[in-house]
């Protein structure tokens, strides 16, 4: 890392997941309250992501999202974590952020990703196109960075309001592809370690060797998302996992599950296939007390040369969600 672990920023990633027994908006309500908890812990920034045909996740509506979380938060940054730049056109993503920088200035985020964040039926009903939107996400960043410059480094068509408001971009991504863009943008990388870990640090070692300063970013600049389950003691942590664990079963079989209470033990709710899909999915998890969050903290900093930890967690109970954050701040705070 390039500072002092104990000056490490640390963020959250909430996909507004459906608890079982919520309603949407429950869930949405939970997003904000968890929102304000962690602007008054010290969060740096509070980015959502985008999803879409998923009746497990209330979060295809980003940019909503984010204009509610602003109003209801006084400092902190909010983003998205990201927009899925292959759904969206360029001038519209413009047009939608450079809104809210304008009501909210210096507090808005915009992370790209590049992926459609759905399945591809559901892409081709969000973009209505048969191109290969995905492969065009470069020239389409670059087209959105210019939305949101001075008019006069602007062509004929501009985004009202969105002109000049130069909302910061993140380059989000799973991929080394992801980052020889952020690198050859100037731009800082964000990367999806939460769920797939694989390339994390052959990833971070392009962006940082192949990184070109820009107008936008002088040095290289690591934002590094990871899961995180905090509790009292090691026990109640490893209980509470249990949640996000068939959240990643969830994904594994393609299935629609709520977010489930936790329960004692994940045997016979996964084939040892299942289990070790789902294990490697989730293969950052920090998990345990204060003590143990904090040890592993430094391990992962010794391992991974990053500059932002971004956590995303999926607990059932909104309280223990928010102490969870309590206890990773702390754990941050303690090193």
């Amino acid at each position: 890392m390039n500072q002092h672990i104990k000056t490490l920023p640390v963020s959250v990633l909430d996909l507004v997941a459906i608890s079982e027994g919520q309603t949407a908006k429950d869930a949405l309500e939970d997003m904000v309250s968890l929102a304000q908890h962690v602007e008054k812990l010290g969060y740096r920034r509070f980015w959502l992501s985008e999803h879409h045909n998923s009746p497990t996740l209330a979060s295809s509506a980003t940019s909503i999202l984010i204009s509610k979380v602003l109003d209801h938060t006084e400092s902190i940054q909010v983003g998205s974590g990201g927009v899925m730049l292959p759904n969206h056109t360029p001038l519209v993503v413009a047009e939608q952020f450079g809104t809210l920088e304008t009501m909210h200035p210096g507090r808005v985020n915009l992370g790209l990703g590049r992926a459609p964040g759905t399945d591809m039926q559901t892409a081709h009903a969000l973009r209505r196109t048969t191109q290969e939107t995905a492969y065009v996400f470069p020239q389409d960043v670059v087209e959105l960075q210019n939305y949101l410059k001075p008019i006069e480094h602007q062509g004929m068509v501009h985004a009202y309001p969105g002109v000049g408001t130069e909302v910061p971009i993140f380059i989000l991504g799973s991929s080394t592809s992801s980052a020889q863009l952020a690198a050859r943008l100037g731009l800082p990388y964000a990367f999806a370690a939460h769920f797939a870990p694989q390339q994390l640090k052959q990833a971070i070692q392009i962006y940082r060797s192949q990184f070109q300063p820009s107008e936008y970013l002088a040095e290289p600049y690591v934002i590094v998302c990871v899961n995180v389950v905090a509790a009292e003691t090691n026990e109640e942590a490893e209980r509470l996992a249990t949640s996000s664990q068939m959240f990643y079963l969830n994904v594994v079989r393609g299935t629609k599950n709520l977010l489930q209470p936790p329960v004692d033990t994940m045997d016979g709710k996964w084939s040892l296939y299942e289990e070790n899909v789902a294990r490697s999915m989730s293969q950052y998890t920090f998990m345990g007390d204060r003590d143990t969050i904090s040890g592993q903290l430094r391990s992962f900093a010794e391992e991974v040369q990053f500059d932002e930890l971004m956590a995303v967690s999926y607990i059932y109970d909104q309280e223990k969600r928010k102490r969870s954050f309590e206890i990773l701040k702390e754990s941050v705070d303690q090193l």
